[in-house]
């Protein structure tokens, strides 16, 4: 384990990932890729299509595995957690954001933040308290009992960017998270994932397309070919 974890939120040491295609054909979709991300730092993973973005965004959800190296989230290895492990491990030290938002859409937006902490040893007041306060802290706290089809767009995702902050996680994992956005509802968003890692330390890596986008964060990093090209350092 390196000494130094407890000085970053993440570190990924020489993670590859092989897909065996077939008894002949193997496709290597990350090769030694290796970063490290402070506490409260916001960093976009940008490339082509098929560079490895999605591979490796999995990777650092605990979604799939690396086939060698490994992944430090809060100073925890997490390449070889099983999958009650993995469950408990995503539950308390991450949180999701989805372009499409992955709301449920017969729960209210208090509901919704509310379900990440459903196995929590809360009292349901506990939870409602909770998930009221940070939909206050949103921006939304007259839109508590509207179902997402009542809520806008933007305020959506922020339904969603509460619903992964509910737990206090380490790490937030940001999928595309301004894709089905106008451009204002979007960099609105995109400020309010700012705002975040710099009041609640908390550290959030987006994957995007859009460079406009990008260029709020701290760094960018560069996935070209399964391999990591270049870091720039914004801020």
């Amino acid at each position: 384990m390196p000494k130094e974890t407890s000085k970053y939120s993440v570190i990924a040491t020489g993670v590859s990932k092989v897909y065996k295609m077939s008894e002949s054909l193997e496709v290597d979709a990350l090769t030694a890729v290796s970063f490290k991300l402070k506490q409260g730092e916001f960093v976009a993973i940008v490339g082509p299509s098929g560079s490895g973005k999605s591979t490796l965004m999995n990777i650092l959800g605990t979604i799939d595995k690396p086939t060698s190296g490994e992944v430090y989230i809060d100073g925890i290895p997490t390449s070889k957690m099983n999958g009650n492990e993995l469950a408990e491990f995503r539950n308390k030290k991450l949180g999701f954001v989805f372009q499409s938002y992955n709301l449920i859409t017969g729960l209210d937006a208090e509901k919704n933040v509310e379900l990440p902490l459903m196995t929590a040893s809360l009292s349901d007041s506990d939870r409602r308290d909770k998930a009221q306060k940070l939909l206050v802290r949103l921006g939304l706290g007259e839109r508590l009992k509207m179902r997402p089809t009542q809520l806008s767009g933007g305020e959506q995702q922020r339904v969603a960017i509460a619903r992964a902050l509910v737990n206090n996680p380490a790490l937030i994992l940001a999928d595309e998270p301004t894709g089905n956005l106008d451009t204002h509802s979007g960099d609105e968003v995109i400020k309010l994932l700012k705002s975040i890692c710099r009041d609640g330390h908390v550290t959030i890596v987006m994957v995007t397309h859009n460079l406009d986008i990008a260029k709020y964060c701290d760094r960018i990093i560069h996935i070209k070919d399964g391999k990591l090209e270049k870091q720039e350092v914004l801020a």
